[in-house]
């Protein structure tokens, strides 16, 4: 898993989805006492399972306790949201790739235009948009949870776009967070190069 987290990250850089240092991808195992996260700041395209940090979860599951060492993303609080009450192994995916943060900043609501793509709409559940917000905050975080449809550790969708800033992804393992990622990014493409404005499809 800690190898996959890596090559994601790894491909996400190649497909001009992150610049160097951007993104992040955590993991928590069923039950496990800590979650699996990238580090802040570091060069995403050169991620090893060695320079993952390992943050532990503190007695009761309601906290986590970070090292004087441990350097996690800024986006952690984000990612603990989506992961702390999971009932099973799960991944979160945090990237900007191009054509869904242009959709966004376009006008398109990514959870109606999906629907219009029988193939994405089969297999990717996609949330409704999280506004523009600041990075690494509560309130992105908080927000992200909403638009998630967050409830007691479960949730209804499996992405969501934040705007003027990326999108975040939930699944068992890194891979499924991407596709996931990767078929809203195909059809936002596809959208936007047919030049088809929002305001000509949902009236």
């Amino acid at each position: 898993m800690l190898t996959a987290i890596g090559d994601v990250m790894r491909e996400c850089y190649r497909r001009g989805w992150i610049t160097t240092r951007d993104g992040n991808c955590s993991v928590r195992k069923t039950k496990d006492n800590k979650i699996f996260i990238t580090p802040s700041g570091v060069r995403k395209n050169l991620i090893h399972p060695e320079y993952i940090e390992r943050i532990k979860i503190l007695e009761g599951g309601e906290f986590l306790k970070i090292e004087e060492d441990e350097n996690p993303s800024g986006e952690l609080e984000m990612h603990w949201q989506l992961l702390r009450n999971a009932r099973s192994t799960r991944c979160v995916l945090h990237v900007h790739p191009t054509n869904i943060i242009a959709a966004m900043y376009a006008g398109w609501d990514l959870e109606k235009l999906s629907k219009q793509f029988p193939e994405v709409h089969r297999y990717t559940r996609v949330g409704p948009n999280v506004p523009v917000l600041p990075a690494v905050s509560r309130e992105l975080a908080d927000a992200t949870s909403k638009s998630f449809g967050l409830v007691g550790g479960r949730v209804v969708y499996d992405v969501v776009g934040q705007g003027n800033h990326g999108a975040c992804a939930v699944a068992a393992n890194p891979w499924d967070a991407f596709e996931h990622i990767e078929r809203l990014e195909h059809i936002c493409q596809i959208v936007l190069t047919s030049g088809v404005r929002p305001c000509n499809m949902f009236v």
